[in-house]
């Protein structure tokens, strides 16, 4: 028995007390921690007080509660325990009964040391496996979380939740990177079908030649390599949901064989003949402007109008950027902890530079460029300096505002100040070693800071100590009131 099995909690529920006596004689011998009640309500009331059981051994004659009713009231707990019935005189329909409220087996009694261990390390693997199964999906779930705060992102949220309860199809438009998937995903996990399969294609990513046998499946011989009868993902969604994402790339034949199934709930395989039924919601995204597509023949209005039943918009991560902090910090938890990295953060001056950047790629983008810095900086704040030079060295941050300036001095003098004030932030605001980056003497950038009502507090700039050669360079004639160009 291994150690994880060692720890698992046992409850065993029966009014005989030589019966417990005996469980408890083999549970402990065999490692496992034990708990007893003889009767219905104190087996509840240990439930209560210990909800970390893994396990209950139920008796169905009980002196209070019936045993069913026990196990129908032990299933309704959030994590409940697997329950193995016990009985001296059980019948089939009393097992099937137990089975269908929840019951992991039934064993009869008197329970022999070998049927009771096999029984409850069966029960055991199978709470393990949920277990595992529960993690990873809670895992999955954090990794489609919608973050953000921006008024957009709370609008569109109000609209995901009014949509999802329905069966009504839904056509998510926005940019490529911008999380179409995310809402498909939260649409389907706040629907009835959420129990139900959630499949996804990329028809984008399907060869034409294949994408009709990978939406409605095919039979054994309908073509070359078709080895076997395999269903469609239509068929695979049945009950559930089918996201189909970059669906502008579609294939006009193809295109109407979906419409059918929006319209009829009919799929029909490759090489058959036959009709099969099909209950789906449909969740279709794309990237392009499907008026235009269909204004230049490349999509069926028909099917348009049919998947535009309720539009939702995505918007841009460059129309939302006050989320991006909460984006990164998101990212920064989430990658640390899958990559078992220590906790890892952006600094302001980073998280500045990276809001003023107009991230063409969306979310995506700024997805990947987070977990690229966590896993190759070694430091644990992850500061300008860091980020490569396209966003870092972003030439729009320098331009002077042009609706402010009137004179070509103004804008000379703007983006002067706008320079240093870059360049100041990129050093940590040391003015040695920015003046030295730009060239130029420091006493000539310390009047610019003058000049422009640039101040540097205590501590946060001076941190390097000129050596005797910059102070003579300093001294010289040429740094004196020279503009150092």
């Amino acid at each position: 028995m291994n150690r994880k099995e060692r720890k698992s909690r046992i409850l065993v529920v029966d009014d005989e007390a030589n019966i417990r006596y005996t469980l408890k004689m083999i549970l402990e011998y065999e490692g496992y921690i034990f708990y007893e009640a003889e009767s219905g309500w104190q087996a509840l009331e240990v439930l209560d007080d210990h909800p970390e059981i893994d396990l209950v051994l139920l008796d169905i004659k009980l002196p209070d509660l019936d045993g069913l009713k026990v196990l129908s009231e032990i299933k309704k707990r959030p994590y409940p325990p697997e329950v193995i019935m016990i009985s001296g005189h059980g019948t089939i329909e009393m097992a099937v009964e137990a089975t269908k409220l929840g019951a992991f087996d039934f064993l009869e009694k008197p329970p022999t040391r070998e049927r009771v261990l096999l029984f409850m390390r069966n029960a055991l693997e199978a709470r393990r496996l949920k277990s595992a199964y529960h993690d990873i999906k809670r895992k999955a779930e954090k990794s489609y979380q919608i973050v953000g705060q921006h008024p957009l992102i709370r609008n569109l949220w109000q609209e995901i939740l009014k949509i999802a309860p329905t069966n009504a199809t839904v056509l998510i438009l926005g940019e490529s990177g911008t999380g179409k998937e995310l809402v498909a995903r939260a649409i389907h996990a706040h629907s009835s079908r959420a129990s139900e399969n959630f499949v996804q294609v990329n028809c984008a990513a399907i060869p034409e030649e294949l994408i009709e046998s990978e939406l409605f499946g095919h039979e054994k011989g309908a073509f070359t390599g078709a080895t076997e009868r395999k269903p469609g993902k239509f068929e695979l969604a049945d009950g559930g949901t089918i996201f189909l994402d970059e669906i502008g790339d579609m294939s006009l034949k193809t295109q109407s064989k979906v419409l059918r199934v929006l319209e009829e709930g009919e799929v029909q395989r490759v090489g058959s003949s036959k009709i099969v039924k099909v209950d789906v919601r449909v969740i279709a995204a794309t990237n392009k402007d499907l008026k235009k597509e269909m204004k230049e023949g490349r999509f069926r209005e028909d099917l348009y109008f049919r998947l535009n039943v309720v539009p939702l918009n995505v918007p841009p991560l460059r129309e939302r950027k006050e989320d991006i902090p909460l984006l990164v910090n998101y990212f920064c938890e989430r990658f640390s902890e899958e990559n078992n990295f220590r906790r890892k953060r952006f600094s302001p001056q980073a998280l500045e530079l990276m809001m003023k950047y107009p991230w063409k790629g969306n979310v995506r983008e700024l997805k990947n460029l987070v977990e690229r810095l966590i896993i190759l900086t070694d430091k644990e704040e992850i500061g300008p300096e860091d980020l490569p030079d396209y966003i870092s060295q972003d030439r729009e941050v320098l331009l002077p505002d042009l609706r402010k300036v009137k004179t070509l001095k103004e804008f000379k003098e703007e983006a002067e100040k706008n320079f240093i004030l870059y360049k100041l932030k990129m050093n940590n605001w040391n003015v040695s070693k920015t003046a030295r980056e730009i060239d130029t003497p420091r006493s000539n950038l310390y009047k610019k800071l003058e000049q422009y009502g640039i101040k540097i507090s205590a501590g946060a700039g001076e941190a390097v100590a000129l050596s005797s050669e910059e102070e003579e360079r300093e001294e010289s004639p040429n740094s004196t009131g020279q503009d150092g160009r």
